[in-house]
């Protein structure tokens, strides 16, 4: 005798519900290769319009440390309450006269937090104040860095490595993410050093000795001192067999790097300084001489993504109370975070939320709370603005070296920590569908799920 259509129907529900939380079989395999339990991972394959059942869930309730998937709810958060289109301006004041091509008094600069005032755009600024007819400034250069609260951070508290650019915190008036790069070239028997931005005061040998070995570790090879931030040594040599290569480093001393590369720069671009580079505040009712904008949110966030820039999360993180309150503040950017999360997203629960780059022990997200986020995203206006800018499988970004069949498949977000390592974001379908995939170990051996989100990523586009 059939069953009745409505027993057939809960009965193919739990079905679905059933299978749904088991992890596909060469993912298991993977993580047994690995020798990562399946207690130590959260995983979830879904519908990206949340349409159907999911198609994998595992451990979707447990709040996990995301590490730097914890930039799509910043970034998600950030284009909808401030607009792909929004801009960071960096206000320009003169406090006295130019007269024959000197400004009598000082130039004033107000940091509103601008993620991207990298070197060739500071440039492209202090090019703008000559502009004005200024060579020679007769009074100091004042850097006004009021927009921000003070955030105090040891680069070396995290993870003992200070001179990582991945430590570096932020900055109303965020110079080149507070980090240098040398460039070694090797020419004429010796290796020439460039650094970018230039720094007013610090002493940087201009040559280094090459050496006939391999290029194997030529940073360890130039045995680096950089004890003293105003001047770095090096007493080894650099290997001819590397050709040119780049070191990107923060700088020893954060709070000094704004003032000595504006200094620098100025100089650069045929600038002169009577006085010298110093913390201040603009004057009351002293109206800019004009400002200077950012790139837009839409391409801040593809930075940010693609190459998981903690900085740059950490500035637009702080720049959603700015907007809203008048000061970017850490606590403040939380709740605005958390109001925007109970008002979009709901449930019973919102995230721990940090400090807006995953870069944080205390920050906890669950695999179902992630999945929601990407849905909502996905049903967004601006689905497009964040879709493209998260690293896509085995092409670009942090997944530009992501190997196997889902290679071009894949929009993820990566995180990785002592201790953490994971995935979320969207696969293309064989159907033509998308799926959100979210998939995080947190465990000693963390790194180890990583062939099991390659295998992941290949079931999932496999749907037909």
């Amino acid at each position: 005798m059939p069953l009745p259509r409505c027993v057939a129907l809960l009965l193919i529900l739990a079905s679905l519900s059933v299978r749904a939380q088991a992890l596909p079989p060469e993912v298991e395999a993977a993580l047994a290769r690995g020798g990562l339990p399946v207690d130590a991972v959260t995983v979830l394959v879904a519908d990206a319009d949340a349409a159907l059942p999911p198609r994998v869930s595992h451990r979707t309730e447990v709040a996990v440390n995301p590490a730097s998937i914890a930039k799509l709810a910043t970034t998600v958060a950030a284009l909808e309450l401030l607009g792909p289109a929004f801009t960071w301006t960096t206000g320009v004041y003169l406090d006295g006269p130019v007269r024959d091509g000197t400004l009598h008094g000082d130039l004033y600069l107000k940091g509103g937090g601008d993620p991207k005032l990298v070197a060739e755009r500071l440039w492209l600024l202090l090019r703008r104040v000559q502009g004005l007819g200024i060579r020679f400034i007769a009074g100091d250069i004042v850097l006004d860095r009021s927009a921000f609260e003070a955030v105090a951070a040891d680069p070396a508290a995290f993870d003992g490595e200070p001179l990582r650019p991945y430590n570096a915190a932020p900055d109303a008036l965020l110079v080149n993410f507070r980090s240098l790069v040398l460039t070694f070239t090797p020419q004429a028997g010796q290796a020439r050093v460039h650094v970018e931005p230039p720094l007013a005061g610090v002493r940087i040998p201009s040559t280094v000795p090459l050496s006939r070995v391999a290029c194997g570790d030529w940073r360890g090879g130039l045995k680096a001192d950089f004890s003293e931030p105003a001047r770095i040594r090096f007493a080894g040599a650099y290997p001819a067999a590397c050709g040119e290569r780049a070191w990107p480093l923060a700088y020893a001393d954060p709070a000094a790097f704004a003032g000595r590369a504006i200094a620098g720069t100025w100089h650069e671009v045929g600038g002169r300084l009577g006085g010298r580079v110093r913390d201040g505040s603009v004057p009351p009712g002293l109206a800019p001489a004009f400002e200077w904008h950012s790139p837009p949110l839409a391409e801040i966030v593809r930075d940010l993504n693609k190459y998981s820039n903690n900085v740059m999360a950490q500035q637009v993180f702080l720049t959603l109370s700015l907007q809203q309150h008048g000061t970017g503040t850490l606590e403040g950017s939380r709740e605005v975070l958390r109001r925007w999360w109970r008002d979009r997203i709901g449930g019973p629960d919102v995230p721990n939320f940090g400090n807006g780059s995953g870069l944080s022990r205390e920050e906890r997200i669950s695999a179902r709370q992630l999945g929601a986020l990407l849905q909502l995203a996905w049903r967004s206006p601006l689905m497009p603005e964040l879709l493209s800018s998260l690293p896509l499988a085995g092409v670009d970004g942090t997944m530009r070296r992501a190997r196997g069949d889902g290679a071009g498949l894949a929009h993820l977000k990566t995180g990785s920590l002592r201790d953490v390592a994971g995935v979320a974001g969207f696969v293309h379908g064989a159907s033509g569908r998308r799926y959100v995939l979210v998939a995080i170990a947190n465990h000693a051996h963390a790194a180890a799920i990583r062939p099991a989100i390659a295998a992941l990523v290949e079931w999932t586009a496999r749907d037909r």
